[in-house]
C-alpha cells in the first residue's frame, strides 16, 4: 500500500518538526520551534463509526518504527496506539515479531509497525531471522520513523540507518529528549545527523509524554496518502489474542529472569481454547540447556509460579474474561540456530 509515496515531494516541515537542513542558525532555531505543538487534527479524538469522513477525503498509510534494539520502539508503538499491544522489557531483542498497530484520528488512519532491533551481535537463525523482519518492513512503507536516543549515534544505529530506503520519507525521533539538560548542545548532533541521512524532519519528544505522542501524530499525518482506509476505526492490531498471549508470557519470564537468561529463550502456545468469556491456554517456555529451566522454575517452582501468576492477571485485563493458564519448562539444544526450528517457532 504504496500509492501516491514514490513521486509524491516531502511535505514543507511545520513548526512540529523542522527539516534545517546544514545551516547553523537554522539548527539553533530548530531546537524552539521542534518542540511546539503539532497540527491540530492531533488532538482530534477517532470519530465515531457513524461519523466515518468520506472515502475520498480519507488518508491512511504505513509507518514503520525502526531503530537499535532496546532503543524505545515498542514503548513509542503502545503509547501510539494507546493500549499495549507490544511487549517491553530492559532486555535486547523484547520484539521479535512485526507488529502492526493502528489507530483512527479524524479522517486519518496511521498503520504503525514495530520491528524488532536489527541485530549485529549473533549470526545464528534466530537474528537472520529478526533482521530479514526490518528490512521487509521499510521496503514498503509511506514514512518511516527512525527512533534514536537523543544525542547518541553509534554502530548500531548506523546499522539500522543504512538500511533506510532514499526514497522513502524519514523522520530522525529523537526519544528521550527530557533526559538532554542542555539542550542547545543538541545542535552540533542535529547537524551531523542530517549529514549522514536526508531526514525529512526531526522530531524530539519522549514516548511517555501524551502531548508528544500528539504532536507526532499531527507531523506524520500528512505524508500519508489520500487513500480509503485499511482497517475499521476502533481496531487497534492484527494480531490475534493467542499471539498476545504467548508475548506475556514471554515479556513476564523476561522481567522476572532479568539478564540472567539468554536471549534465545521464547515460548510457545500448545492451546488456546475459548469458552465464552473464559479462556483456556497451555503454554511452553522453550531454554537451550538445562542450567536455564532450573533458573526458570526457581526453588519450589517459586519462579515459575510468579511468571504464569502475572502473565494470568494481564491476559485477564485483555480478554476481560477467566483465564486458566498452565505453563511448562522444555529444553531443545540449539533451536535458535535451527533455521527450520525458528519457523516452526513462529518467526519469519
Amino acid at each position: 500500500m504504496t500509492a501516491g509515496k514514490k513521486d509524491s515531494p516531502k511535505p514543507a516541515a511545520d513548526e512540529a518538526g523542522v527539516n534545517a537542513g546544514t545551516d547553523p542558525q537554522a539548527l539553533e532555531a530548530m531546537l524552539a520551534n521542534a518542540m511546539r505543538s503539532g497540527s491540530a487534527a492531533a488532538a482530534e479524538p477517532a470519530l465515531p463509526a457513524r461519523e466515518t469522513p468520506p472515502v475520498d477525503s480519507q488518508r491512511c498509510g504505513l509507518i514503520a518504527i525502526v531503530g537499535k534494539p532496546n532503543v524505545g520502539k515498542s514503548t513509542l508503538l503502545n503509547a501510539l496506539v494507546g493500549q499495549k499491544i507490544s511487549i517491553t522489557s530492559r532486555k535486547a531483542q523484547t520484539t521479535r515479531h512485526r507488529i502492526t498497530g493502528m489507530r483512527t484520528v479524524g479522517a486519518a488512519q496511521f498503520v504503525f509497525v514495530d520491528t524488532p532491533g536489527f541485530q549485529t551481535r549473533h549470526g545464528n537463525a534466530l537474528n537472520r531471522s529478526l533482521n530479514r523482519t526490518v528490512v521487509g518492513a521499510v521496503s514498503d512503507v509511506d514514512l518511516i520513523v527512525f527512533v534514536v536516543e537523543a544525542g547518541q549515534f553509534n554502530l548500531a544505529d548506523a546499522k539500522v540507518l543504512a538500511l533506510l530506503p532514499e526514497k522513502t520519507p524519514a523522520i530522525l525521533l529523537a526519544n528521550k529528549f527530557d533526559l538532554i539538560h542542555r539542550r542547545a548542545e543538541i545542535a552540533p548532533w542535529l547537524r551531523a545527523m542530517q549529514e549522514r541521512h536526508d531526514f525529512a524532519e526531526y522530531v524530539p519528544m519522549s514516548a511517555n509524554n501524551a502531548k508528544d505522542i500528539e504532536r507526532l501524530f499531527g507531523i506524520c499525518e500528512k505524508y500519508l496518502p489520500v487513500q480509503p482506509w485499511m482497517y475499521g476505526a476502533d481496531e487497534l492490531t492484527d494480531r490475534s489474542e493467542r499471539f498476545m498471549a504467548a508475548e506475556i508470557v514471554r515479556e513476564k519470564l523476561f522481567r522476572l529472569t532479568g539478564d540472567e537468561l539468554p536471549y534465545t529463550s521464547t515460548v510457545i502456545i500448545d492451546k488456546y481454547e475459548e469458552e465464552g468469556s473464559l479462556r483456556r491456554i497451555a503454554a511452553t517456555i522453550v531454554v537451550e540447556r538445562e542450567g536455564h529451566k532450573g533458573m526458570i522454575i526457581g526453588e519450589k517452582g517459586e519462579k515459575l509460579k510468579r511468571i504464569g501468576t502475572e502473565a494470568r492477571h494481564e491476559l485477564e485485563t485483555l480478554t476481560g474474561g477467566k483465564v486458566f493458564l498452565e505453563i511448562w519448562v522444555k529444553v531443545r539444544s540449539g533451536w535458535a540456530d535451527d533455521e527450520a526450528r525458528v519457523k516452526t517457532f513462529g518467526y519469519e
